[in-house]
């Protein structure tokens, strides 16, 4: 029994043996891997589309808003000027009925 209690000696290559040393990194990497990066990549360029489409269409509208802005103002000064014409014209007419009616009334008299 005396030869449980004893010590025994361990050699330095037991100890170190215990670890597997490789000196060459894992490069491959697995078909899960490989899928995930293609999607992303294709999810990223699909995005970057999208994002181009979206701010071309608030371009377009923003364009629009402006056209239409633009055409309602000059419309709005056309219907001021035609307004403007058309009182000139009335009151041109009612000047010359008035006349009209101070002749007729004139004549009437006489």
């Amino acid at each position: 029994m005396s030869a449980f209690l004893r010590p025994t000696a361990r050699s330095a290559l037991t100890v170190l043996s215990r670890r597997p040393l490789s000196t060459t990194p894992h490069f491959s990497k697995s078909a899960t891997e490989t899928a995930k990066d293609t999607l992303k990549s294709a999810d990223r360029t699909v995005s970057d589309t999208l994002v181009t489409g979206i701010e071309m269409g608030e371009q377009a509208t923003a364009k629009a808003k402006e056209m239409a802005g633009t055409g309602a103002k000059k419309a709005e000064g056309a219907a001021a000027e035609a307004k403007g014409e058309v009182k000139g014209k009335a009151s041109e007419l009612e000047g010359k009925a008035k006349g009209a009616y101070t002749e007729g009334k004139a004549k009437a008299s006489s």
